[in-house]
């Protein structure tokens, strides 16, 4: 016989694993929603991947699949089984050669197998011909919103990415600021100068710690806001990775290209539409054509005045046949669609060039956009350098009492103020990049 003590640990272990069982899946869900390098590409991976606007539009085209073979079903035979029990109460009389008859019995029941196959009907044949398209319709639409997902959220990578920066920049100008308190205390202390310089570094200190504080509340609030893009799980840690040099190098566009039209998934989304219209005159078209049948059934019908006896024996009957529906005159109503139909087809081609216009004008808009953003980049990124070694300089001429403390003051001011517009003319350039891109049609992911 087992021991207590052993059927103990056993009973433990057995209520023990399921709940590690859930642990280790939960852990293991968290993870997976998780991302360990956020990456731009990660992040665009992981926004097409579990964006709500982009499930949804999944979603739907799930949805405009199944409707069109709910519709086209119709061309099937259609099979049907109908039952009916009466009870008269009263069974009805009629005069027949002058005298009273009573016409049918107590109980009445009928089964009935009925078949039809549609031939020729306008709204299946529609929803044949156009299957295509509207399957086309629903891709492109999803497609459309990845688009926006993938620009949305780079754009919010790149802001947070400069606020990330403007922090460092902070922190590297408190140091500095720090240092130059130190020692500008020190000069005081040892009578070198009056209590202006460290109480000049004192403000700059503070306002510079200020400044990093509003850049700080701010990254939050960035970063709460790419998660949200993302659908990413607000309590869970989002750390942005980047390679300074790789984002350097990504910031080159070709200004020469010539857009082409067809790239732009609006433009082939209304083409789609124009062919749906197409289809839909012929529809109204076909209004004309009459609609035909086949049909068929096989009744049992039982008759009795005793229910008892009711189903005891049968009364059959069947029949075939066509049906065919020809509608005559219908007050000009035909014609007006029609003339509608057509009219909502030119209005698709008027749209088309208005498009075409538009997407002319985003792209020189765009493009204008990234030169002025690109010419900026490289002016302050040339600034930099300058102001780097003018800092340099004047700190090491101040050290040899040379300068004041005042133009130490300035240079640091220039070399923190081309620094930050560096990093935020090079994320506007590739955020102009972005624009660029999607107005051309080119957006990857």
């Amino acid at each position: 016989m087992l021991s207590d003590k052993f059927i103990q640990k056993s009973r433990r272990s057995l209520f023990l694993f399921p709940l590690l069982v859930f642990f280790s899946v939960s852990i293991s869900a968290q993870s997976d929603s998780l991302l360990m390098d956020a990456t731009l590409n990660n992040i665009i991976q992981y926004t097409v991947k579990r964006q709500p606007r982009v499930q949804q539009a999944l979603a739907d085209e799930q949805i405009t699949a199944l409707q069109i073979k709910s519709r086209l079903a119709d061309w099937y035979p259609q099979i049907n089984f109908n039952y009916l029990y009466q009870h008269n109460f009263e069974v009805q009389t009629n005069i027949i050669g002058g005298n009273p008859v009573r016409l049918g019995v107590g109980n009445t029941s009928a089964m009935q197998f009925s078949a039809s196959q549609t031939i020729f009907n306008r709204d299946v044949l529609l929803a044949k011909q156009t299957r295509s398209q509207v399957l086309q319709q629903a891709s492109q639409l999803t497609e459309d919103t990845r688009i926006d997902a993938v620009v949305t959220v780079s754009k919010a990578f790149y802001d947070v990415l400069a606020t990330e920066q403007q922090i460092k920049v902070a922190n590297e100008n408190i140091v500095r600021l720090e240092k130059s308190l130190s020692d500008a205390r020190s000069r005081y202390d040892a009578g070198i100068v009056d209590k202006t310089d460290y109480k000049r570094a004192t403000i700059a200190l503070n306002n510079a710690r200020a400044s990093r504080k509003m850049n700080e509340e701010a990254l939050k609030a960035k970063t709460e806001y790419l998660k949200s893009v993302m659908n990413y799980p607000s309590e869970g840690s989002l750390k942005i990775v980047y390679d300074s040099a790789s984002l350097e190098n990504e910031i080159v566009v070709d200004t020469l290209q010539q857009i082409d039209y067809s790239k732009r998934i609006e433009f082939q989304l209304l083409e789609t539409q124009r062919k749906l219209l197409e289809a839909n005159v012929k529809y109204n078209r076909w209004s004309y054509l009459p609609s035909l049948s086949a049909n068929a059934a096989y009744n049992f019908n039982f008759l009795n005045d005793q229910f008892t006896k009711l189903y005891r024996q049968t009364y059959p009957n069947s029949f075939a046949g066509f049906t065919l529906s020809f509608p005559i005159f219908q007050g000009g109503k035909r014609k007006y669609e029609i003339q509608v139909a057509e009219w909502q087809l030119r209005r698709a081609d008027i749209e088309l060039t208005n498009l075409k216009n538009s997407f002319n004008a985003e792209y020189q808009l765009a493009l204008g956009s990234y030169k002025s953003s690109l010419a900026n980049y490289r002016a302050v990124r040339e600034n930099v350098l300058l102001a780097q070694e003018v800092y340099d300089v004047i700190r090491l001429q101040y050290n040899s009492g040379l300068k004041t403390y005042l133009e130490l003051i300035t240079a640091e001011t220039d070399l923190r103020t081309a620094q930050i517009n560096y990093f935020n003319a090079l994320y506007q350039v590739l955020t102009s990049k972005i624009d660029v891109q999607r107005s051309l049609g080119v957006i990857q992911f």
